[in-house]
Order: structure tokens, then sequence, then C-alpha cells
């Protein structure tokens, strides 16, 4: 009798299904989380092992000085395909941040900051409007985007062929002075991830990000400001990526107008190996920035091996957002049949 009361009824099918599709979901946001973080980790441990040079201190410090630029581009980036979209003007607006950069930099540092980021803004609310108000695609936008501030670049340099130096020596010293053995654009970046983390996780800014990501009909209906959310994450993508421009130029003193090809598919590439979801409504910062760091050491082995082209990069780059979009299509499958 007084067992029959204690013990406990028997699991019904229905809740070990819930329970077996609980532990699904958590081990497959588990591996979303931190899939990028681990195999970083494992790169790192192997190259450190192969390489002595690899594991320096000034090693690590170059590799951080070279993701920085990438860094502040796929920053923008996952706030903007986090809410469903994708920008693929950030590669010419980068270019076009640095010429313009070098231009400003006659009249100081904070011209030569200035500048980039208000022309970065300025496409950034172009870009934005016609994919919020217009309903347009933001694929043919940013596309367009690209051709016109590659456009602008050429325009403002004489076809390439004018090459703006950079004027001012604290903008210099800001692009190759160091502090702690880290370069100056390392700290920017690294205080810029930080502002981006807490926008996206603290504020109702990054809330309304993810909700128009995850369905833009059913945030409209709960409030948020669907559009505004829209024109400002273009803009912050595009400002960024002409900041990213203006760092760039600082370091190699002068406006150089043949960079920036290929960069909004390293920084989509570096997104979506973070675990951020091109459908939208799901992704974080801490995953962009693995992602990031994966590709900058991937980049800095090869050149560790020496007899590889760097052109090799593209090709683990491809291979790696391959598989990640393969693997995320898995995993979204698995929940949905769960």
């Amino acid at each position: 009798m007084t067992q029959g009361i204690l013990s406990h009824p028997p699991a019904t099918p229905v809740a070990a299904d819930l329970r077996r599709a609980e532990r699904i979901d958590r081990i497959v946001g588990l591996v979303q989380r931190q899939g990028a973080p681990a195999v970083l980790g494992v790169v790192v441990l192997a190259g450190a092992v192969a390489f002595p040079d690899f594991r320096s201190y000034d090693n690590a410090a170059t590799i951080l000085v070279a993701a920085a630029p990438p860094m502040l581009i796929a920053l923008g980036m996952t706030f903007v395909i986090i809410t469903g979209g994708i920008d693929l003007s950030v590669g010419s607006v980068y270019v076009l941040g640095g010429v313009v950069a070098a231009y400003a930099s006659p009249w100081g540092l904070p011209a030569a900051f200035a500048a980039p980021l208000l022309v970065g803004a300025v496409i950034g609310v172009v870009n934005g409007s016609l994919v919020a108000y217009a309903r347009m695609a933001p694929f043919i936008v940013t596309l367009a985007a690209l051709l016109g501030a590659r456009g602008l670049m050429r325009a403002i340099s004489d076809e390439g062929s004018t090459t703006h130096l950079v004027r001012s020596d604290a903008f210099r010293a800001f692009g190759t002075g160091s502090f702690l053995g880290l370069g100056y654009p390392v700290w920017l970046a690294a205080a810029l991830v930080l502002a981006g983390t807490l926008l996206l996780s603290r504020t109702r800014f990054g809330h309304a990000v993810y909700a128009v990501g995850g369905s833009a009909d059913a945030a409209d209906l709960m409030g948020v400001a669907v559009r505004r959310t829209r024109v400002l994450v273009y803009v912050m993508s595009a400002a960024l990526a002409a900041l990213a421009g203006a760092i760039n130029t600082a370091k190699l003193g002068s406006g150089v107008t043949v960079l920036g090809t290929g960069m909004e598919l390293d920084a989509i590439a570096a997104v979506v190996i973070g675990g951020t979801l091109l459908t939208g409504g799901a992704g974080s910062i801490a995953g962009t920035v693995a992602g990031v760091l994966l590709l900058a050491v991937v980049q800095n082995l090869i050149n560790q091996v020496g007899s590889l082209n760097s052109n090799w990069q593209q090709v683990v780059s491809g291979a790696f957002l391959a598989a990640v979009v393969v693997a995320q299509t898995y995993l979204n499958r698995l929940r949905r049949v769960t």
C-alpha cells in the first residue's frame, strides 16, 4: 500500500518524447554556440605543436593585428545577418573608407576617423532605407552599393592612379603604435566587440534585432520598430566597414585602392562559421569573434608552412563555410523532426 502511494507513475510516451526533444535541442544549441570556439582551440593547439614560432607572443600579436579590420566588418555583418539580411557592400565600403581617411588626414586624426564614418553611415542609411521602406531585396540593394562605393572610390582616386598618403602623424601612429605589445587597432576592435556584445545581449535594440530575424511580422505585432531596426543594422555595418578601412590606411600610411575585393565573403564566412544562421534570428558576437580568429589563424598557419600560396586560405574558408552550412541545415532539420 505504502509502496504504491510513494512510487512514481510510469513515464508516458509523450513525456519521454518531450524530454528527448529537449535534450536534442540543448545539444544542438550547444554545438551551434560552441562549435567555432572548439574548432579554433583545436587548430591553435595543432599549430602550437607543429610550429614553434606559432606559439610566440609576437606571432599572436601579429594575428590579432591582422584580424582587427576583418573583425570590425564581421561585427557589423553579424547584426545584419541576425535580422535576416545580407550586406555585400562592405568590401567596397572598406576600401572607400580607407581612401577617404587618407584624403581627410591633413586635417588631423579626428577628421581621418570622422570622414569615413560619415561616408559609411550615409551608405548604410541608403541601404537600410531601401531594404526597410522600399522592401527591396538586401542582396540587390547591397550589390548596387558595392558597385557604387567602388565607383566613388575610383572617382576620388582618379581611377586608382592617385594614391592619397596619410598626412597626420597622430593618425599614422595609431596604425603602427602599440600598448602592452598589442597594436592600437586591436584594442579598438576589442572595445567595439565588447560594446557590440552588450548592445546585442543587454538592450532593447538587441532584442529587436533577434525578433526581426525570427519573424518580422510577429515582431511588428509586438510593437518592435522593424523598419528602424533594419536601417540601423545597415548603418552599423557600413560605418564599421569604413572604420576598418581607415584603420588599415593608418597602418599602411596610404589609401590603397586595390584592397577590399572579397572581404564581404570573408565576413559572411566568419559570421556563419561562428554559428549565426543565414536565415536570421540566431547568432552571437562571441561566435563571430571565434570565426574571424579561426580564419586568421588558418592564414597564419599557411604562412608558417611557407610552401603554400596564401590563396589556399580561400580554399580553407570555403571548406569551413560549406561544412558549417551543411551542419546547420542538418541540426535545424533535427530540431524540426523532434
